[in-house]
């Protein structure tokens, strides 16, 4: 559901963001350490730590607001 929003952030900031997908299903250990409890959850890095977490689906206008000031 998010997948296509989020490609098209990249596909317009992708000079400035990388965006990168993890099957949470496969990957339980990774979804525990940083407490996802819901999909979709989006996990904002800097520096390789978590700076934002957003969680649910949203419009493109809605995660281009949650991630203004981030990149």
């Amino acid at each position: 559901m998010v997948a296509p929003i989020l490609e098209q952030i990249e596909a317009e900031h992708g000079d400035r963001l990388t965006v990168a997908k993890l099957n949470g299903d496969d990957h339980p250990e990774i979804v525990a350490r940083y407490g996802v409890m819901g999909f979709p959850t989006l996990n904002l890095y800097r520096d390789g730590e978590v700076v934002r977490q957003i969680v649910g689906a949203k419009s493109k206008r809605l995660l281009l607001a949650d991630l203004q000031g981030h990149f």
